[in-house]
């Protein structure tokens, strides 16, 4: 009872370290609030609302029924425009795509000539040009199509393709971005909290008060542990239900408190290499060139960003080691598929094994020091 009683003052001189440190404070908030939101708004890829104009030269019923098929979201209202004036509107950013339908190009059609018509592209926004010269190919294709088999009674396929696509049904990306942002905040901020309560305590010169007390260097570290976890731990539980749900609009197809125990889990090990970390490092600056050489190669490969099976043979192998490759995953199911205990249960096993492993590392590594600095 006296080191649980040890473990839970200690853990509240923490929180009360952590609430004076505005700069920390600020960067929790941040990291869960604006991050989130400003990156899943950032990195869309789907396309939306982009600007259209069409330079109707035929003024066919063809014409008219292909410039009717660009709709919201994807594409604003079409605008009309004239032949002469599409390099201007292009030149001034006025609108992303222009669609010249030539002259007599009903006629061709109908006539099977193959007649071409003309797509102008702002190609600024690449990723968007791209999707949205596809979407303007089928979607003047789709109505070629319906309009020929209207006019000339053409057979339908024998076969039609039907496309489900299970857990994000409109492939929106911040749907994806918003919460995978959350993850790797996750393990950013453990590290870098749990890092930076160690250097700080070594600059103040209070780390050698705390080890001339009646503790033990087991009760130190898993006083920085329950303390910096309570605050991602709440963070991540306000930003799923603030930003995400509120004002990003995007549903959560699993459980919120199953996911949270998953957090709880992998913080053992994110928050042991951040104790890690700040036993070899000096001072905060020397804490924020491990933590590159160390987060961000773990965050890449850890599949957040990019499918681990589209990673080379070699790299899938090594990344089942790192308990992020297993905490990224076990959320994407719970949070993106509605996974329950039955389904994640070796994840969260492969992560509470691996992550005791790394905390028992990371201790053996503070006691070391602190014997150290006791000598």
């Amino acid at each position: 009872m006296r080191k649980l009683a040890n473990i839970f003052w200690l853990g509240t001189k923490e929180l009360r370290s952590f609430s004076h440190d505005l700069v920390l404070v600020a960067l929790v908030i941040w990291s869960f609030s604006f991050a989130v939101y400003t990156q899943a708004q950032s990195k869309a890829q789907e396309l939306n609302n982009a600007a259209i104009a069409i330079a109707d030269e035929d003024r066919s019923t063809l014409s008219r029924q292909i410039a009717h098929a660009f709709l919201p979201p994807y594409f604003k209202p079409p605008q009309p425009i004239a032949e002469s004036d599409i390099d201007h509107a292009m030149d001034v950013a006025r609108y992303t795509f222009v669609v010249d339908i030539p002259p007599n190009f009903e006629r061709d059609v109908l006539a099977g000539r193959q007649p071409a018509m003309q797509v102008a592209i702002d190609a600024t926004a690449m990723v968007q040009a791209g999707i949205g010269a596809g979407y303007i190919q089928q979607i003047i294709t789709d109505e070629i199509q319906r309009f020929l088999s209207r006019a000339e009674s053409t057979p339908v396929l024998p076969v039609a393709l039907t496309v489900h696509m299970a857990f994000n049904p409109n492939a929106t990306a911040s749907r994806f971005t918003s919460v995978m942002g959350i993850i790797n905040n996750v393990t950013i901020l453990a590290i870098i909290l749990a890092g930076a309560a160690i250097v700080r305590e070594r600059e103040h010169g209070t780390m050698e008060h705390l080890l001339a007390m009646p503790i033990t260097p087991f009760e130190i570290a898993m006083a920085k542990v329950w303390a910096n976890g309570l605050v991602i731990t709440a963070a991540v539980g306000l930003s799923l239900a603030v930003v995400v749900r509120q004002l990003l609009g995007i549903p959560i197809a699993g459980s919120v408190p199953l996911f949270l125990v998953g957090v709880v889990v992998y913080l053992f090990f994110a928050t042991a290499i951040g104790i890690f970390l700040g036993t070899v490092a000096r001072s905060m600056p020397q804490l924020g060139l491990l933590f590159m050489l160390i987060a961000m190669p773990m965050n890449m490969l850890s599949g957040s960003n990019t499918p681990l099976e589209s990673m080379p043979r070699f790299l899938q192998i090594i990344m089942q080691v790192s308990p992020s490759t297993h905490f990224v995953a076990f959320a994407q199911s719970i949070l993106y598929r509605g996974a329950g205990i039955s389904i994640v249960w070796p994840r969260f096993l492969a992560v509470a094994l691996i992550g005791g492993i790394f905390f028992v590392l990371a201790l053996r590594r503070f006691r070391k020091v602190s014997a150290a600095a006791i000598a």
